[in-house]
């Protein structure tokens, strides 16, 4: 069980690019990252496109003044300067900025934690990852959902045989906040409609590319051989990019799966599902009840496991913050996630590989993997949702 205690000699010097005041996912990142106060500090950041905001709202929750800069380039040129000067960085601005914010920081000795999807381009992702490996840096990747101990539960008991071979794979993240059209829409949601900001996606690499990766960690020795990808836009201003998607995918083990991806499912507050059937049971988890997994055997009464309990496996228990009883939601998830690359970052620098060989964390090649699936969806879509090789 977590508790707080340092698992890492000192903590990481911590700056983000973006996450200010009218940011969607800033908050969620300094509860993350901060949820350990022996994991990191935040000592420095540049907050907001528009620096007056940036530098109010920086001084506003407790970074000093000085060290509130304009802009990603300002902070890094200046922090280099500094004996106490940042270690790693967060990226949590538009996705068309990520690639040329986390080179900057590669190229100045700086640790990245970016938000996804990672970049727009597997060739984009492939770059940076010879350039972190060339300088020994940790690219981290924030899929903040992938970390809650049930999810890491279902890994154990699929490793372990407990539901038989897995034959399908049925996954969901809808929700319906986007069902009418864009007229009133933040800023933070226009830009993600918009290719020249998003990419070429919105909800498959909004929201699905967390429910493909969250997968991947309960299944990480299936591979997805083949894809086909029906993306539609509801909403006829978001074309080219979908506001709905379905996915069907053919395992290299012989399974299926699908994933419905939405945000104009009307009234629906059901986020994300994760369903593995095997030959022998099921196992249902659902993020509107993150502390639950359902177990379900052939020919035998359902049964509801519970987060912090002795009969979990030790993986589970490893991440679990509060104990049964008490309610662990997204912030523990985070946390978690962030507690992570901290250990991959302090392990790195330490040059152990075998530490870092044991952590399961979202990295630079989980980022690549999930655009590397984007880009095989859009390329199925526009072939008129053919089936294409996912490779």
């Amino acid at each position: 069980m977590l508790n707080g205690e340092k698992l890492i000699e000192r903590p990481l010097r911590w700056g983000m690019v973006g996450g200010g005041r009218t940011g969607q996912v800033g908050y969620k990142h300094r509860l993350g990252a901060l949820r350990d106060n022996t994991a990191y500090r935040l000592v420095c950041g540049a907050f907001d496109i528009d620096s007056e905001r940036g530098r109010d709202f920086g001084e506003k929750i407790g970074v000093e003044t000085g060290r509130c800069y304009a802009d990603y380039r300002s902070m890094i040129a200046q922090e280099a300067g500094r004996a106490d000067g940042v270690e790693v960085v967060t990226v949590a601005t538009p996705n068309h900025t990520h690639y040329e914010i986390t080179k900057a920081c590669l190229e100045a000795g700086l640790h990245v934690i970016c938000e996804k999807p990672l970049f727009f381009t597997v060739r984009e992702c492939e770059e940076i990852e010879r350039l972190a490996d060339a300088r020994g840096l940790i690219v981290g990747v924030t899929y903040g959902y992938s970390a809650y101990p049930m999810l890491l539960q279902m890994r154990a008991m699929v490793a372990q045989g407990m539901i038989g071979d897995v034959r399908m794979v049925d996954l969901t993240y809808v929700h319906g906040f986007n069902s009418g059209d864009d007229t009133n829409a933040t800023e933070a949601q226009k830009w993600r409609t918009n290719p020249a900001t998003s990419g070429p996606t919105f909800v498959l690499g909004d929201i699905s590319t967390h429910t493909y990766y969250m997968s991947q960690v309960i299944l990480p020795d299936m591979k997805i051989e083949k894809l086909l990808c029906d993306r539609q836009s509801f909403i006829r201003s978001r074309a080219p990019l979908e506001d709905n998607a379905y996915v069907l995918f053919h395992y290299n083990n012989g399974a299926v799966g699908r994933l419905w991806c939405s945000s104009v499912c009307a009234g629906s507050m059901e986020a994300q599902t994760i369903r593995i059937i095997g030959s022998k049971a099921s196992l249902i988890w659902r993020e509107t009840m993150p502390n639950e997994l359902v177990y379900e055997i052939q020919g035998q009464p359902g049964q509801v496991m519970h987060h912090g309990m002795p009969y979990l496996d030790q993986i589970s228990l490893e991440s679990d913050r509060l104990g049964a009883l008490h309610t662990e939601g997204l912030s523990e998830s985070w946390a978690n996630i962030y507690l992570r690359i901290a250990q991959a970052i302090d392990a790195k620098n330490r040059r152990d590989d075998a530490a870092l060989d044991k952590l399961i964390y979202p990295g630079i090649k989980g980022g690549t993997d999930g655009v590397r699936w984007l880009e095989a969806c859009v390329r199925s879509a526009e072939a008129g949702a053919q089936w294409v090789d996912f490779a």
